[in-house]
């Protein structure tokens, strides 16, 4: 008699999530919030910053809540919405927004996912186990009106971002898009743009003759005040 053999088994491993990157389409989702259900395609036609915090009631956090609230008016006038995400629950949420609002006098305005099942964080790799295997690290996406990523920004958990610079960097965004520019560093809005190289002798010749621009040389050259 032969006894069967019985083939080991290999355990099952979890695919690795391939993390977005610039020029990729935002990754899909749909989950709870304290507005209520929300799906990436609510905002199709829009610009969306999408950013993770860590945890509800802790230090850092708040004060990057407050921020984003304080420039709510500023992202809403250029149609950008803000959508936060942890991992924490929708109950946790708004515990934690009616604590902001009680002790610091700041309304929430925008919703946050409640992604307890980390689907999204783990989506937009906003989980770094180095960091922590169950927060989130402080990630922002900005999303185009055409559901592309466009700019991706890692905080660390123990420094808090600045709020002024994302909505600059989106401002940076738009003007280059609508203008076929690019902003030089430092850039705010009302200053000089950069236009690209030029890659013929032809187009080097039309841009030494060109009078509307900053000229430094044949591949650096100015136009003048560009607004957002």
């Amino acid at each position: 008699m032969t006894s069967a053999v019985t083939p080991a088994v290999t355990p099952a491993v979890e695919p690795a999530t391939r993390l977005p990157l610039i020029g990729d389409r935002a990754p899909d989702f749909e989950a709870d919030s304290t507005h209520g259900p929300v799906r990436l395609a609510d905002y199709a036609g829009r610009w969306l910053v999408l950013f993770s915090h860590p945890a509800d009631f802790t230090p850092v956090c708040t004060t990057e809540f407050v921020a984003f609230a304080e420039l709510a008016q500023e992202f809403a006038a250029r149609d950008v919405a803000l959508l936060g995400n942890s991992v924490d629950s929708v109950h946790s949420h708004l515990a934690w927004i009616r604590a902001i609002e009680d002790k610091l006098g700041v309304k929430i305005p925008f919703p946050i996912i409640a992604d307890l099942d980390t689907r999204v964080s783990r989506a937009y790799g906003m989980l770094h186990p180095n960091a922590s295997a169950t927060a989130a690290v402080r990630a922002v996406f900005v999303i185009d009106p055409e559901s592309v990523v466009r700019a991706i920004l890692y905080y660390p958990m123990n420094a808090g971002r600045m709020v002024p610079e994302i909505l600059r960097l989106v401002d940076a965004l738009r003007t280059a898009d609508r203008d076929g520019v690019s902003c030089p560093a430092n850039w705010r809005p009302g200053d000089d743009v950069l236009l690209g190289a030029p890659k013929t002798q032809a187009e080097v010749e039309a841009r030494m003759a060109d009078e509307r621009l900053k000229l430094v040389d044949w591949y650096l050259a100015a136009l003048p005040g560009h607004g957002a």
